[in-house]
């Protein structure tokens, strides 16, 4: 008789559970998100999640972890110069700014408000990405010659982004990755020259 269930390492089954995860978010949103269906298409008892994660909304930060690693651009290597082109270009290339993954990130969204651990998960994510773009921008005005205060133009430029892909994954007609793009460039332009 076959063995019922496969064994992975626990980073492979992390990885595995978050997949399965990921993928029921980006195809149903948030209604996906439950023990059975990750289980059943896992192929897993239900006690892995608990193991794994502690409980769903351990699963649920740590997928939202694991999507801002995948689709933000990590900036820090790059010259000064090219870390906002970098951020632009990244944001909206096809591995971030599709429908399925936008799909994920609103589940993921509409969640933060209810699942303290999702908040919290959020937020150092969320500072973490604000100040790199932070630094981004600042680096950038001070090789243009230009002054900014770029934490709060950095804040801005997320709420764009932010934005952005909400109206791509609404509508993908009405908000083409090039459009979202100039639309980037051109709110950064009077303030970088």
């Amino acid at each position: 008789m076959p063995a019922r269930f496969t064994r992975l390492s626990s980073e492979d089954r992390r990885a595995q559970l978050m997949d399965v995860a990921l993928a029921g978010l980006a195809k149903g949103g948030i209604q996906e998100f439950t023990v059975d269906r990750i289980c059943a298409a896992a192929g897993v008892s239900r006690g892995l999640i608990l193991h794994h994660f502690g409980s769903m909304a351990g699963l649920l930060a740590a997928v939202y972890a694991r999507l801002y690693r995948e689709t933000t651009p990590d900036l820090t290597a790059l010259p000064p110069e090219t870390r906002i082109d970098a951020l632009i270009e990244g944001t909206f290339a096809p591995k971030a700014f599709n429908r399925d993954t936008l799909n994920a990130w609103v589940a993921l969204w509409g969640q933060i408000a209810n699942t303290p651990a999702l908040r919290d998960e959020h937020r150092r994510q969320y500072q973490a990405y604000l100040a790199q773009v932070s630094e981004a921008i600042a680096a950038l005005a001070e090789a243009r010659g230009q002054a900014v205060d770029a934490p709060p133009l950095a804040r801005s430029l997320i709420c764009l982004i932010d934005g952005l892909c909400l109206q791509h994954c609404l509508d993908p007609d009405a908000m083409s990755p090039q459009a979202a793009k100039a639309a980037c460039r051109a709110f950064l332009a009077p303030h970088l020259g």
